[in-house]
């Protein structure tokens, strides 16, 4: 089976910061049917479990002191540099490149307007293998007060294009879907034109929005589900709120916040063609 690789620039990986991480593992089996493995380094001070759906990699879970949230992870080739590149473009580091054991090495940094994201240099632990599926990861959006600011550091830090959709705006990194063409997903284009996608979603990688008058400056994460309304349904039934629910042309939608505190769309794929 090829492994799923992410190119510089690119979202590779997920993973929530529980401070009950039994309690969490439980709803997240519950609600997207995952398994967990324990990865967690030698001597490490927290738990790291790695989330699996059909027993490959699909996000992580690591215990914490503080709130429950979602982190999105961009591919680099370099934590050390990138951090640089990153800072003299006007990021701020939380917490400087570590190695986390034998799987990669990270960092956490805030862009400009103070949405924090991670950056990942992959070694053992390559990224997400499953990717928009039910019960995976499909999307990680920016909600930014100032999208033209945001966008102009994304683009200057990992070479991003932003293309306004007039109801979205579309992030791509030229060249992903040549990449995908040539490792996990040779069909993409053919799909993607049947379903009458914007030209060049292949290159396809997150979105930005702007965010609430009263919302902060975040990346925040969407699953596949196959049925929002089910999805909807067991999240109540696992201790879950349901913060809102919305209907477009492509989707069915739920904002969950999870029993601890960590906020993710579920979202449904409902293309006009069916």
């Amino acid at each position: 089976m090829t492994q799923r690789t992410y190119p510089q620039g690119v979202p590779c990986w997920i993973d929530t910061e529980q401070p009950d991480v039994e309690s969490a593992a439980e709803f997240y089996t519950g609600i997207f049917g995952w398994t967990f493995e324990d990865a967690t380094p030698p001597g490490a001070r927290c738990r790291y479990l790695i989330a699996k759906l059909d027993g490959q990699d699909v996000a992580g879970m690591a215990s914490t002191q503080g709130a429950a949230a979602w982190n999105t992870y961009i591919s680099v080739e370099d934590a050390d540099v990138a951090v640089q590149r990153l800072v003299a473009a006007g990021a701020a580091v939380r917490s400087a490149p570590a190695d986390a054991g034998e799987g990669g090495r990270s960092a956490a940094l805030t862009d400009p307007e103070g949405a924090e994201f991670r950056i990942w240099q992959a070694r053992l632990r390559l990224g997400a293998q499953v990717a928009n599926q039910p019960g995976a990861w499909n999307f990680s959006d920016l909600h930014t007060a100032n999208p033209g600011a945001a966008i102009k550091f994304y683009e200057d830090a990992f070479g991003w294009q932003v293309d306004d959709l007039g109801f979205a705006m579309l992030v791509r990194r030229p060249g992903y879907g040549d990449h995908l063409v040539a490792t996990v997903d040779p069909g993409i284009r053919a799909r993607q034109s049947v379903l009458a996608a914007p030209p060049g979603f292949e290159d396809a990688i997150a979105w930005i929005a702007t965010s609430a008058p009263d919302e902060p400056s975040r990346w925040h994460i969407s699953f596949t589900v196959a049925d929002r309304d089910r999805t909807v349904v067991d999240a109540k039934r696992l201790g879950a709120q349901v913060l809102g629910q919305d209907d477009t042309e492509w989707t069915r939608t739920a904002l969950i916040r999870d029993p601890h505190g960590a906020e993710f769309t579920a979202s449904q794929f409902t293309p006009p063609s069916g």
